[in-house]
């Protein structure tokens, strides 16, 4: 039995609670992003994952994601229970079992909650329920197999270091085939109506959270405490701000405005994008991928427009096309020194790698998109995927959930106060509590 390294135990522990924190942070982003009528729910939704993905690794997905299989997924029943952590055992770099499977659970629930952003405002609760269930052991847990777990994309020679493919691209085509299911809002697209966000403060803490979660994420996903981590933690930051100031720049070409939703886009760009890459590249590398996320996703949200589907918080045009981006960069920019073991073609190593990562990620968008549809279909024609049109009007936090974000009215007016006895124009005054 390997001995435990205590520091790097450490680590993937502390790496493990930070990627758990990315799904509240991610509830405060979609939720400031929504309509005011439709936070509680999307925040229910994220908080749904968390419960029952949870439950769904304890009983079948660690043992398919990383158990003993073939080529498509492992053993069902190799780690019911999550029996291996009673073993007190751990691997070669002196990580517990306990902390590496705590860390990979956490990624399988971040995914699922991604796909929700897709159909805010719409989607019946229970049938979220149900398709995060279903989702999750039809796709998620088989495709984490195919990528880490020694399936047929890891014997091609795929590389993702923390999850483009498996989790960003996975979510994004997932959400894509959701969103065309369950069908347009009402009256999106029509000039008098209002989607826009509702709380931008909302969206920048979960923006926060969710940068610092993504230190946890990619770094901790050289399963050490060692010189791998150190460069993916740096290239995540780079990447990052990339994104950002290029997002910007997009924004300022077409004569935009610089936006809270702008920028804010442009770090979760940055974000998705070095993640396949983060262990595999050099800074400059990095400042390059976020880069070109930063320039191509602020195009690639304004597809839907175009082409007519209602992504509603932009899940495919930031977490697929960025995904995309950053697998197919691998290709591009991996260094041979770095955990890749070999040189992307910018690097003299020919179009081997870049063949490899462009097929198995679309591979993985194909089968991720097709199950999706199916299940979100059996849904649709069985119990209902989306509630009724007189409660997407009203709301459907109150319909669903019987609760509303907030007590006080939106937007209403600041009562009038009148001057004191003596009190001059101008002079603070108190004010009594408003009355709820």
């Amino acid at each position: 039995m390997n001995s435990i390294d205590t520091g790097s135990n450490a680590w993937i522990l502390i790496s493990a609670a930070l990627v758990l924190l990315m799904t509240p942070g991610l509830a405060l982003f979609y939720g400031g992003l929504t309509r005011a009528t439709s936070v509680v729910n999307m925040m229910m939704k994220c908080l749904a994952a968390m419960g029952i993905v949870t439950v769904a690794w304890t009983l079948v997905g660690s043992s398919m994601s990383a158990g003993e299989g073939g080529s498509l997924f492992g053993s069902l029943t190799s780690d019911f229970g999550l029996r291996t952590v009673m073993g007190l055992g751990a691997d070669e770099a002196g990580v517990s079992d306990g902390a590496m499977t705590s860390f990979s659970m956490m990624f399988a629930i971040i995914t699922v909650a991604l796909i929700a952003g897709a159909v805010a405002d719409r989607m019946k609760f229970g049938a979220w329920i149900l398709f995060t269930a279903v989702w999750s052991v039809l796709v998620y847990f088989p495709v984490a197999y195919w990528v880490w777990g020694g399936g047929f994309l890891h014997q091609w020679g795929v590389l993702d270091f923390a999850g483009g493919a498996a989790v960003h691209v996975n979510a994004g085509a997932a959400a894509l085939a959701l969103a065309l299911v369950v069908g347009r809002r009402i009256g999106w697209r029509e000039k008098d109506s209002d989607f826009a966000p509702h709380n931008l403060p909302m969206v920048m803490l979960g923006t926060g959270l969710l940068w610092f979660g993504w230190f946890g994420f990619n770094a901790g996903s050289a399963f050490a405490s060692d010189a791998i981590a150190g460069l993916a933690m740096t290239t995540t930051q780079v990447a990052t701000a990339g994104a950002v100031l290029a997002w910007l720049a997009v924004d300022r070409l077409r004569g935009v405005k610089p936006s809270i939703i702008g920028g804010c886009s442009g770090v979760i760009a940055g974000l998705v994008a070095i993640t396949p890459a983060a262990g595999f590249v050099s800074p400059l590398g990095a400042l390059a991928i976020g880069a070109v996320a930063g320039a191509v996703c602020p195009l690639a949200v304004g597809l839907k427009e175009r082409f007519g589907y209602d992504d509603s918080l932009d899940v495919v045009g930031l977490h697929m096309v960025a995904g995309l981006w950053g697998s197919i960069a691998v290709g591009l920019f991996a260094v041979e020194s770095t955990a890749a073991g070999e040189n992307g073609l910018f690097y003299g190593g020919g179009w081997g790698l870049l063949g490899v990562q462009t097929g198995g990620t679309l591979a993985v968008a194909a089968y991720s998109f097709i199950v999706a549809a199916l299940i979100g279909l059996a849904l649709k024609y069985t119990v209902g995927i989306r509630v009724g049109a007189d409660e997407e009007k009203a709301g459907i936090d109150s319909a669903e959930h019987g609760e509303t974000s907030y007590v006080l009215p939106v937007g209403a007016p600041e009562p009038e106060l009148s001057l004191a006895d003596g009190q001059k124009p101008g002079e603070a005054a108190e004010r009594e509590p408003a009355k709820v």
